[in-house]
């Protein structure tokens, strides 16, 4: 069944597979469409990176972004086959149909797995070894390409829960909201794994592999079981959330 999943060979291939998925979810109404539209921008924005020469390695900066959305395109299609995916990501399919999972816990949970796991790994393969260090000032480029794309995401959210476009406008603090914060986040911890995967021999690089894989699903968790105080803040925003999950898709795929 393994050799019908589809696999990316340029970044406009990455960019086809994300529609196909995002169409599928908007035909079965699958809230996997949140991530996937997200992932689709992000895409759209390292490309045109990539054509505008912002990065110091363009080609080699498509073959990370080709590795690194295959490896989440290869979980979803697992997870559609009812194969295994990474722990990591299957937390994220199987609360799909959840109803008390927002769509920021949605995001949240697609970002934890993709970019705490599945980017080291992309990085480590794309430069092994001493590599590397050459990586670094194009890796971080991806958090300038990535902060630009927040505030859209805020807006979106915030037709989603009117609630939350009072609490950005009190606050005042768009830039640093929670979004903005895990991806910074995420991508500092995923380099710093990516530099200890690099030298790594295959059996080294599996082991690493799992056990890295088994302390994000344990962050997955806390995403979807935070506490009482947030899992009620959560659910008040749940119970406020506007339209349906297709209606959520497009605003998303309009705004960001």
């Amino acid at each position: 069944m393994s050799e019908n999943i589809p696999q990316a060979k340029t970044i406009d291939e990455v960019l086809s597979i994300l529609n196909v998925i995002i169409d599928e979810s908007i035909e079965n109404k699958s809230t996997l469409g949140y991530f996937a539209v997200l992932y689709y921008k992000v895409t759209e924005k390292v490309k045109e990176g990539i054509e505008e020469g912002m990065f110091q390695n363009g080609p080699r900066m498509e073959q990370l972004d080709v590795i690194f959305a295959n490896r989440y395109i290869k979980a979803y299609y697992e997870y559609k086959m009812s194969l295994l995916p990474s722990s990591c990501w299957e937390v994220a399919f199987k609360y799909a149909n959840d109803y008390w999972i927002v769509v920021l816990q949605h995001l949240l949970l697609g970002m934890n797995a993709h970019i705490n796991l599945d980017l080291s790994i992309a990085a480590a393969q794309v430069a092994p070894g001493d590599e590397i260090h050459d990586l670094h000032a194009d890796f971080n480029m991806i958090n300038h390409i990535l902060s630009g794309l927040v505030g859209n995401v805020e807006t979106a959210m915030s037709d989603v829960w009117p609630f939350l476009k009072w609490v950005l406008k009190k606050t005042r603090n768009v830039d640093t909201f929670l979004i903005d914060f895990s991806m910074q986040e995420a991508r500092n911890g995923a380099w710093k794994f990516a530099v200890e995967l690099a030298p790594l021999n295959s059996t080294q690089l599996e082991q690493q592999i799992q056990l890295r894989d088994k302390k994000i699903t344990k962050i997955a968790d806390l995403i979807t079981n935070p506490g009482y105080i947030p899992s009620l803040i959560f659910k008040i925003l749940r119970l406020f959330e506007r339209g349906s999950v297709v209606a959520k898709i497009d605003k998303l795929r309009s705004v960001i």
